[in-house]
């Protein structure tokens, strides 16, 4: 099950829900259509599925940051820099949510999970943030969805605009120290937006 979900993410990723083939995904996991279909219900079950499971695993590992046992403004820096690094190195994923978008969010609204896999998120960030309030590291009065909007929208953009805004500005694929520069820009740009003495 975990293979056949591992290549969909790759098939669904690379060619979204329309282009992808379940004939291609059974022969890349050597199994069968018909089991595919036992137990994803359809392709659009088996889309669905590659959604929340991508979702999980993201917040499985945001968890294992064990935000909670470091000082407020390292936190924050370390969840930053993994949601960068996760993205950049997960582009079907990337191209995935892009995909669910383009579809208007329907088939994620089908999620019986989907809520609950990712208030977790917003739960670590409200904790990390009120702890760098009552520390007077951070300033007051910001709203912790907003929080994971600047971290999602900074890290999502250098995945999802790579290869137009490196070919409209000339750029080719990013090396190692353009990766670099823009994974510490975007960890400064938000600890300097919550920091209480910006």
């Amino acid at each position: 099950m975990a293979n056949i979900l591992e290549v969909a993410t790759q098939e669904f990723g690379e060619k979204g829900l329309a282009g992808a083939r379940i004939d291609a995904i059974a022969d890349a996991t050597h199994t069968s259509k018909r089991m595919i279909y036992y137990y994803f219900g359809s392709k659009e079950g088996l889309y669905l599925a590659v959604l929340e499971e991508s979702y999980r695993r993201m917040r499985q590992n945001e968890a294992a940051l064990h935000l909670e046992d470091l000082p407020p403004e390292e936190a924050l820096r370390r969840l930053v820099a993994y949601t960068f690094d996760h993205h950049h190195s997960n582009e079907p994923y990337i191209r995935l949510v892009m995909s669910e978008n383009i579809h208007r969010g329907q088939y994620l609204a089908r999620s019986r999970f989907i809520q609950e896999l990712n208030t977790p998120a917003i739960t670590a960030i409200r904790q990390l943030y009120d702890r760098g309030v009552a520390e007077g590291v951070f300033r007051p009065g910001l709203d912790p969805l907003d929080i994971h909007w600047a971290i999602s929208s900074l890290a999502f953009f250098n995945v999802s605009n790579r290869h137009t805004f490196d070919l409209i500005f000339k750029r080719d694929r990013p090396d190692t120290d353009v990766v670099a520069h823009r994974r510490a820009l975007a960890v400064e740009m938000v600890v300097r937006y919550l920091r209480a003495d910006r």
